[in-house]
């Protein structure tokens, strides 16, 4: 597959020096997407078609109902309903034949993964994903290629572990034998120094809470919860 370079937005988020650059242009992405589906997408019959073969998970269907256009939301979950009901009926009635039958043994297991299909698929977070292996074929490109990169990447805070694996099979692919093997004795060591700090920093921030240290400076620990959260599961907190 190929990839269409993207250097400025993976410079900006490196510049951020936060625990994880690929959080950082998730976010940014999701706020993009959030506008292109509830903008003119609304009544575009393509984006109509997609969105009724995926739906939306739970999570992007919640940012997209707080994006400020209930009606153009309305529509598109409105045909995606009229798209789902036909086939969600068809197992319903063959499960509701068997169970009369007194042959339903096992036959509920297609509705369970259609249910279950519908719930876990969405168009939003596909077409994120492609969005951010997009930039992270970005980051290992500069990697190679530029040298004040490389030494941006080594002396960062690394990637969440969500967004880690996302980065390890990319450059698996992308790098020859030598070079991987450079990137990962590069970015492993770089990733366990930077969960210990944390563990550090988290535990500086809960003995701040005791009564003897409430006068003792926080140093670097005072966003240490929303910092770990961050690195531990890939999303963004915020007070």
């Amino acid at each position: 597959m190929k990839y269409q370079l993207e250097t400025i937005p993976v410079w900006d988020a490196f510049n951020e020096q936060s625990e994880c650059p690929l959080c950082f242009l998730e976010e940014r992405n999701e706020k993009v997407y959030v506008k292109f589906f509830l903008g003119d997408s609304v009544m575009d019959p393509p984006t109509r078609v997609a969105v009724n073969e995926t739906g939306f998970c739970a999570e992007h269907a919640a940012l997209l109902f707080g994006g400020g256009h209930k009606q153009g939301l309305g529509l598109m979950i409105h045909t995606y309903l009229k798209h789902t009901i036909p086939e969600f009926q068809r197992l319903a009635d063959k499960l509701l034949k068997k169970s009369a039958d007194k042959s339903h043994s096992g036959t509920s297991e297609e509705l369970i993964r259609f249910a279950r299909e519908n719930v876990s698929s969405c168009i939003f977070c596909r077409r994120l994903e492609t969005t951010l292996l997009r930039y992270t074929f970005t980051i290992l490109y500069l990697w190679k290629k530029d040298r004040e990169f490389k030494k941006i990447l080594a002396e960062s805070k690394g990637f969440c572990l969500k967004h880690l694996p996302m980065v390890l099979e990319m450059a698996g692919n992308e790098l020859s034998s030598s070079g991987l093997t450079e990137f990962i004795n590069m970015l492993i060591p770089l990733q366990t120094a930077s969960l210990v700090r944390l563990e550090q920093e988290l535990l500086w921030f809960t003995q701040k809470f005791e009564y003897q240290n409430k006068d003792k400076p926080w140093h670097t620990s005072k966003d240490a919860l929303q910092r770990a959260i961050q690195k531990l599961t890939g999303k963004i907190c915020k007070e």
